[in-house]
């Protein structure tokens, strides 16, 4: 018996706080722009701070999810038909380029004036 680990009203609050979080955490840490003479140790740098790992962390745990996902589906893909390798090796280094844009995006948080 296959169990799923989101279903319904789980999902969707998931979906909720995932948004939540990719808006809110940077639009918070970027509001402290308009002080530009703020010193390091201040409030805003703490939210830019947290603002960025907190990006970084999302798009590390979305990519690993589907990562996962992937790779199941790969294994039985290609004990099936070994041809198709070469496009699920493709397929799994894919979410690669979300972290890679979360990384991103987490530096631009952390070096906005």
């Amino acid at each position: 018996m296959k169990r799923k680990i989101f279903t319904g009203a789980g999902k969707a609050s998931l979906v909720m706080f995932m948004t939540i979080g990719l808006v809110l955490v940077p639009a918070l840490a970027l509001a402290a722009e308009a002080t530009a003479a703020a010193p390091s140790g201040s409030s805003a740098a703490v939210a830019r701070y947290l603002a960025a790992g907190g990006t970084m962390a999302i798009a590390a745990i979305s990519a690993a999810f589907a990562q996962a996902k992937i790779g199941t589906a790969a294994a039985g893909t290609i004990a099936e038909r070994p041809e198709t390798a070469t496009m699920m090796i493709v397929l799994q280094a894919l979410p690669e380029i979300i972290v890679l844009l979360g990384f991103v995006t987490s530096l631009l948080i952390v070096n906005a004036a």
